[in-house]
């Protein structure tokens, strides 16, 4: 028995040194294969993560590209809006532009039938008061006294005046114009003058820089006007050109002196008429039959014959000019210049000395 106990004791002795050698073997493979699982697991992690970031990636991309279009798209917007903007805008002053030029032309439309109404009214007054039978070629004679004889003149209470233009005549009854006497003389118009007055006659005006009425001031009304008594004359010439000049004749009865010296207004013989006294303008002793006034001076100066034949030429070519700058002329434009003419050589004549008797 005993040595059986011996002999087991050393089987069991060398089992335990082999199951002490097969501990480690475990332990070492259970640590492989541990490592080998998180290598396996890492290497799935990275697989997985790449695919995850590719697929942001490609997400991101997407998204960019949408970024880029729903840009492009904002961008078209803006530039639509603004271009509707600017062609609304446009459209707006375009709209105003024309209402505005629709407005200017109503209004100048407006002023020119105002004008016409106006011109028309002038020419219905003008037909009433005779002044377009009374023109310088046929004068009525019941709207200008002062031509008509010292015998059959009119007095009334005072003294009747007369402007030197239409502007101050008064209302008078309706009578026949005798009419001209045929004339035989022969006439041919020169173009120069002609030229010169239909371009006055485009735009009719009174201001003596443009070559119609600049050449008859040199050749016609400032000789004409040209007296001895040059401030006086000057003072005339003015008045003439403004038309405030006064031309009356004297009264037959004997009135109170006009307290002005001798010398200025024709002597010292008051408002009696038809004696010899000093013309205010020339300063000869003549037979003083009119007076003038300048404006609202209240000074009369006593004038000759001569003086007043000189006076009313120039007032009657005015006189005229205005009538066609006002446009109560209604005639062809050669008949207006024959009759310019006419009134040039009247003032031609009445500055050589000529005038009718009844002056």
């Amino acid at each position: 028995m005993p040595s059986k106990g011996s002999k087991e004791e050393p089987e069991t002795g060398s089992q335990d040194a082999g199951g002490a050698d097969e501990t480690p073997s475990t332990e070492q493979l259970n640590v492989s294969r541990l490592r080998s699982s998180s290598v396996e697991i890492r290497e799935k992690g990275s697989e997985f993560l790449k695919e995850e970031l590719h697929k942001a990636q490609k997400e991101l991309k997407l998204k960019d590209k949408e970024c880029e279009r729903l840009s492009k798209v904002r961008e078209q917007l803006e530039q639509e809006l603004e271009e509707l903007t600017a062609s609304l805008f446009e459209e707006a002053h375009k709209m105003v532009r024309e209402a505005n030029t629709k407005q200017a032309a109503s209004e100048k439309q407006l002023r020119e039938a105002r004008g016409k109404i106006d011109m028309l009214q002038a020419e219905v007054t003008a037909l009433k008061t005779l002044v377009i039978t009374s023109t310088p070629s046929s004068p009525n004679r019941e709207l200008h006294p002062q031509l008509q004889s010292p015998s059959k003149a009119v007095f009334r209470k005072g003294h009747g005046r007369n402007k030197s233009t239409s502007s101050a005549m008064v209302s008078a009854i309706s009578q026949n114009v005798t009419p001209e006497p045929v004339s035989h003389e022969r006439k041919e118009v020169d173009s120069i003058l002609f030229a010169e007055f239909q371009a006055w006659k485009e735009s009719p005006t009174l201001d003596k820089s443009c070559s119609f009425l600049d050449r008859i001031y040199r050749e016609d009304v400032g000789p004409c006007l040209d007296f001895t008594k040059q401030e006086l004359s000057e003072l005339v010439r003015v008045a003439v050109e403004q038309n405030t000049l006064t031309i009356e004749p004297v009264a037959s009865q004997t009135l109170p002196v006009v307290k002005v010296s001798a010398e200025e207004c024709g002597g010292p013989n008051g408002f009696r008429s038809q004696i010899v006294t000093k013309c205010a303008l020339s300063g000869l002793p003549r037979t003083c039959k009119h007076r003038i006034m300048l404006g609202d001076s209240g000074n009369y100066y006593y004038i000759s014959p001569s003086c007043r034949a000189r006076i009313t030429a120039v007032c009657n070519f005015f006189t005229y000019i205005r009538y066609i700058q006002q446009g109560l002329v209604r005639q062809d434009v050669e008949l207006m210049f024959w009759e310019v003419m006419r009134l040039r050589r009247e003032m031609s004549l009445a500055k050589l000395g000529f005038y009718p008797s009844e002056m």
